[in-house]
């Protein structure tokens, strides 16, 4: 697979929607991970994200402009001991309740679907990064409908182990702005990840469109000590 420049990749799409990126830093010393959301509606601009606990969660700017929670609040991440699950949605906490119950990734997702967000029908997106006596692993996963055919669910697991320094993989949720919104084709794109967590933040958030970026987490985890450092930007302030 060609290896793609995230930054121009994101410059060229005004509405890639929500997107995981997972990989390992370039010297290979850290576990790294970057969510971002964007909105077009005001209910979905009207969000920052805050830490809770050893994740985040999204919560309105201004709770007197939300208008419907639903597929817009939730905890985008959140820790299961050496786990760390990132998603777009309430399937954080399916993965979590149902991975502490001895379930795998791929079994929590079993029990979801796509949001119910007709006539987008957005896929549901995923990730689990697994840190464990200096060795780290990656999965991660869509959920989408059948070329928007909601009679159907599509599911999709990527894994990746013995990662390589440097690499990372990218997924997000629309493949550009539309009515109805189209959805992610393929599988996750090849992305070089860089050392400096600051520097990645900020080419990731400048290369984000202006109008429609919310809010940008990022986090490297230390493969060998487990130490975590992490980034918040929100575009409400």
């Amino acid at each position: 697979m060609k290896k793609i420049d995230i930054y121009k990749e994101l410059q060229e799409n005004a509405y890639p929607g929500r997107g995981i990126v997972i990989g390992k830093s370039a010297d290979g010393k850290s576990a790294v991970t970057a969510y971002f959301i964007m909105g077009r509606s005001v209910n979905s601009r009207n969000r920052v994200f805050v830490e809770d606990g050893c994740g985040i969660r999204t919560q309105a700017f201004d709770p007197s402009k939300l208008e419907d929670p639903h597929l817009i609040i939730y905890a985008p991440v959140r820790v299961l001991g050496n786990k760390t699950i990132v998603t777009n949605g309430d399937q954080t906490d399916t993965i979590y309740e149902l991975m502490n119950q001895q379930l795998t990734f791929e079994q929590a997702l079993r029990t979801r679907e796509f949001e119910d967000d007709a006539p987008n029908y957005t896929p549901r997106i995923s990730g689990i990064m697994k840190v464990e006596g200096g060795h780290f692993s990656y999965a991660m996963s869509i959920l989408k409908s059948a070329n928007g055919n909601p009679e159907s669910c599509q599911r999709f697991t990527f894994s990746y182990k013995n990662s390589i320094d440097g690499e990372g993989h990218f997924i997000h949720t629309y493949m550009s702005d539309g009515n109805p919104l189209p959805s992610f084709e393929g599988e996750p794109k090849l992305v070089e990840i860089p050392n400096d967590i600051d520097k990645f933040t900020n080419n990731l958030w400048a290369s984000l469109n202006e109008d429609n970026k919310v809010s940008l987490f990022v986090r490297f985890i230390d493969i060998k000590t487990g130490e975590v450092e992490s980034r918040i930007v929100n575009k409400n302030k």
